[in-house]
């Protein structure tokens, strides 16, 4: 009997009775990050970081179902040690290290690389068997250091705002908006959100991150206060009725697909940034060389390509079919 097995369910650790990330109903689900394709409602007990309680307390409510622990802090389930560890991928989002017996699995959820200087930073850790995502599991994509991303935001918003544009970015109200706002640069004082968008900043302001001042778009903010002014959005908003308050504007979109021409053009915006909180092809590979793992189960994205390659380098990868959306373009992601 393998320490985790993958079932209808999600990730399950049969020796301690407890799933990993479930997408459906079970008695005790271990969490990896507050993204809904990950952190689902209806499951009886949570354990999960601090920040990611946090997180799922103000989306989800569930205050009393949800213990939290601290990174590295050890929590053993019949046997089975179970540890928390950095991912990198939104505040508070972990890597699961389950061991039994001398036995180490990793479950990374999703994760990245580079430093966005608001999620705690990517830990590797090692381990026999690694359960890894491949959103970006192609050599195709391959990331341009975030400083040179955050320099052609600022580039577009400065013309933008010369001309009396407003400029919108869509991006997850999860994650991805806050890492905006903590990288932007600084000529850009202060930024005006979507309600989604401001109520995460809300969870990340009182776990102590800090990033520059943020206006909620409400009933008292008139077309004229907008003119030249710098607006995140969700995705899903770009399309409707929202953007009527604009007068003259211009969408971009922040996200590792912005790679692909086609996708660029799906999402209908003026400008493309890629920027996404997933790994690319060359940071999936170190993180799995890291691991130390000969045994790799690669799971939501380009799961047969990514898990042949293993195969070639030496590795024993098989693919493993999720019901993660991950970054996914179509249909758009929740998150």
């Amino acid at each position: 009997m393998a320490l985790l097995e993958f079932n209808n369910k999600g990730i399950y650790c049969q020796r301690a009775d407890v799933y990993i990330d479930p997408w459906k109903k079970v008695k005790k689900a271990l969490i990896t990050h507050g993204h809904s394709d990950h952190a689902r409602p209806g499951n009886l007990a949570y354990l999960a970081t601090h920040d990611t309680a946090a997180i799922m307390r103000q989306r989800l409510g569930l205050a009393k179902r949800i213990t939290a622990v601290n990174y590295g802090e050890k929590t053993m389930i019949n046997g089975v040690q179970f540890s928390f560890h950095p991912a990198g991928h939104v505040l508070g989002s972990a890597q699961i290290r389950v061991a039994y017996k001398g036995e180490i699995w990793l479950a990374s959820g999703d994760y990245k690389i580079q430093n966005d200087f608001v999620s705690q930073a990517f830990e590797p850790i090692k381990c026999h068997h690694y359960i890894t995502e491949s959103t970006f599991g192609l050599p195709f994509y391959d990331w341009e250091d975030q400083k040179e991303v955050f320099k052609e935001i600022g580039a577009w918003h400065d013309l933008n705002k010369s001309q009396g544009i407003t400029s919108v970015m869509g991006a997850y109200s999860l994650g991805k908006a806050q890492r905006i706002l903590k990288n932007l640069p600084d000529f850009i004082e202060r930024v005006y959100t979507h309600g989604a968008i401001e109520n995460i900043n809300e969870v990340y302001r009182n776990q102590g991150v800090q990033f520059r001042k943020t206006i909620k778009i409400d009933e008292s903010i008139k077309p004229k206060d907008l003119v030249g002014q710098f607006v995140i959005s969700t995705p899903g908003t770009m399309s409707t009725s929202w953007m009527d308050r604009f007068e003259n504007y211009q969408t971009a979109s922040a996200s590792g697909w912005m790679m692909t021409k086609a996708i660029r053009r799906r999402r209908s915006v003026d400008r493309g940034f890629i920027l996404s909180d997933h790994a690319d092809w060359k940071n999936l590979n170190y993180a799995i060389k890291e691991s130390g793992a000969s045994h790799i189960y690669v799971t939501h994205g380009f799961t047969k390509q990514y898990a042949k390659y293993l195969n070639e380098q030496g590795y024993n990868a098989i693919p493993v079919s999720s019901k993660y959306i991950g970054e996914t373009p179509i249909p758009e992601a929740p998150e």
